[in-house]
């Protein structure tokens, strides 16, 4: 009883679960989803239960089953019989349906043309990354293609999907199951679908807009920093000019005081003077008893007429201020150091003579974003002493008068004034006949300071560069070309200056006239070396082959170039030690005149102007 009745259960259990899979079926106008795989079961004959169970369990699991021959089945149930076949008969599955599309090609979808036993219907809508649109339609007609195209496998599907990737586009598919269905308007793309944010094909221009501002922003800020700088500037020279401005004119003081906030000059530009040179005081003339420039900045009361020259440190103007002629040099930014020296060298007192240029000031200007270093000097128009013997030959007495207050100059240069307010000895070390000038009495005055050194006995202290070959190569004493030079002592620099001064008083007498003749002007060593001679070139010449520029025979039989050739040779001995000093050959000098000149004094040379 108990066998029948678990026999019953069984096919009732089967027979539901079939019947709901046949059900479910038709309810979805497919056959593709049911567990058995459209086949159903069928029990012939008596079965052993066990065997039943086993193969249902198989079928469930996904494993199918054979139809076979099935035998008779009528033996006892307590006999051993092998277990018998199921029957699995297809289901009266129904066929899938086909359609009749549209079928067009992109990118305007112009020629249209039928496409047959379709599954699905598909219209679609693509848009590259430049923004250019493609139209298509057509049909699905394999069944693994559904899911590619519509992305499900019955009913209406589409697929609108974003790339991030530089060259993605856009694409929209609508997929439809009917004749014809395709028909209808092509799928509608979002307007807005870049990552950037874009409309449309506009990415590109806010990629341009991503790039751009933040260098608008920068720039803008850079511009606000640059204002906020000069806006601070113009507030501290401002309070600078009233704290010193105790004249009421406020130009020029004729005073012989010495305290430091007279002395001291306001730079314009960049930084006031006295913050560049660090508090140091700086007198608007050469020493005590010239006139003081008050604190206020000389640049904008110079009005610059033309350059005059150029140098290696920078160009030399002729200046108009207050209505009187100056020159102004100006150095180029990188000789902040000669500009600074030359500063410190005019600034010293007791320096003023009347056989050193004449010192106004130095200023800062800043001009187009750069910065301008300013020395203003007194002007003379006749140049430098290389000017005029180009110009003209020289009588004996006017060389005498040229030679006479060049070292007149120097020898206040070299000598060392001791006192409370005293002058150290200052080397030159870059003399030449170009950085001695004309003035228009025909006596001349040193100038160009920027390579000077000084050197006070009291404090034992000298400012040296770190650089030896200093000046320029052709006016170098042998000492300096070949480095020998002891540069910790002053009185080795002051030689190698008198070298220099031998070979400027050798320029002076080859333009002088001896028994109606004068020579055309020449450098020193002009038949030896270049016009540019390198150090090498002088080294051979001066300390090797140690040849000196040619002493003519004509000058034998003047008195005065006579009496100077010995000067000269002794001037530029090799051995620095035998070299005159400056007062020696000034005396020297003063003799050999008055021998030609009875009649005048070397104190009215200075005054007399030339009879050219």
């Amino acid at each position: 009883m108990m066998h029948y009745s678990y026999k019953l259960l069984l096919c009732v259990f089967v027979a539901v679960d079939v019947l709901k899979n046949v059900i479910g079926a038709y309810e979805d106008d497919e056959d593709d989803g049911d567990p058995l795989n459209g086949r159903i079961i069928s029990q012939v004959g008596d079965r052993n239960d066990k065997h039943l169970l086993d193969n249902y369990a198989q079928l469930m699991a996904g494993v199918k089953t054979e139809t076979r021959q099935i035998g008779s089945d009528d033996d006892d149930d307590d006999a051993p019989a092998p277990a018998p076949p199921l029957i699995v008969e297809p289901l009266n599955r129904k066929k899938e349906k086909r359609f009749t599309c549209h079928s067009c090609d992109q990118p305007d979808c112009a020629h249209t043309v039928p496409c047959t036993d379709g599954l699905q219907c598909w219209s679609s809508h693509w848009r590259d990354s430049n923004g250019k649109d493609f139209y298509s339609r057509g049909c699905t007609n394999q069944l693994d293609q559904v899911p590619f195209f519509c992305g499900t496998g019955s009913g209406t599907g589409s697929v609108n999907r974003s790339h991030t990737k530089r060259n993605a586009g856009q694409y929209k598919f609508d997929c439809c199951m009917g004749d014809y269905c395709n028909n209808r308007s092509f799928p509608l793309l979002p307007t807005i679908i870049n990552d950037d944010g874009g409309h449309g094909g506009m990415g590109g221009g806010v990629l341009w807009l991503a790039v751009l501002a933040p260098l608008v922003v920068l720039g803008a800020a850079a511009i606000g920093v640059v204002l906020l700088m000069r806006t601070n500037h113009r507030k501290r020279l401002v309070a600078l000019r009233s704290l010193h401005g105790a004249a009421e004119n406020g130009d020029v003081l004729y005073s012989g005081q010495t305290t430091d906030d007279l002395l001291a000059v306001t730079a314009a530009g960049d930084s006031t003077l006295r913050e560049y040179l660090g508090g140091q005081s700086l007198t608007s003339g050469s020493g005590s008893g010239l006139p003081l420039l008050i604190q206020r900045t000389l640049a904008k009361q110079i009005s610059l007429a033309e350059c005059i020259g150029r140098g290696r440190y920078g160009e030399v103007w002729r200046a108009v201020w207050h209505g009187e002629n100056i020159a102004v040099k100006i150095f180029f930014s990188r000789d902040e150091a000669s500009w600074t020296r030359e500063t410190d060298i005019y600034s010293t007192y007791l320096l003023r003579h009347e056989n050193i240029l004449g010192y106004i000031g130095s200023d800062m200007m800043s001009q187009n974003s750069c910065t301008q270093l300013w020395l203003i000097t007194h002007y003379h128009p006749l140049g430098s002493l290389y000017d005029q013997l180009n110009r003209s030959s020289l009588t004996p007495l006017q060389m005498a008068k040229l030679s006479y207050s060049f070292l007149n100059g120097l020898v206040h240069l070299h000598t060392e004034i001791s006192g409370t307010q005293g002058k150290p000895g200052i080397a030159h070390r870059d003399i030449k006949s170009k950085n001695i000038l004309m003035k228009a009495n025909w006596s001349c005055c040193i100038a160009d300071f920027g390579l000077a050194v000084t050197h006070s006995r009291m404090t034992d202290s000298m400012d040296l560069p770190p650089n030896p070959r200093v000046g320029t190569k052709r006016y170098m004493a042998p000492e300096v070309i070949d480095e020998s030079i002891n540069m910790s002592s002053f009185e080795s620099l002051r030689l190698a200056d008198m070298y220099a001064t031998g070979l400027v008083l050798w320029e002076m007498c080859w333009r002088t006239i001896s028994n109606g003749i004068a020579e055309e002007y020449k450098l020193p060593y002009h038949d030896l070396v270049a016009n540019d001679p390198s150090f090498e070139d002088m080294r051979k010449v001066v300390c090797i082959d140690q040849q000196r520029p040619i002493i003519p025979n004509r000058w034998s039989s003047d008195p005065m170039l006579s009496g100077l050739a010995k000067v000269l040779r002794e001037c530029w001995h090799k051995n620095p030690h035998v070299r005159l000093p400056a007062l020696r050959v000034k005396k020297t000098l003063v003799k050999l005149a008055l021998s030609i000149s009875p009649n005048q004094t070397p104190s009215s040379w200075l005054h007399t102007v030339s009879d050219l």
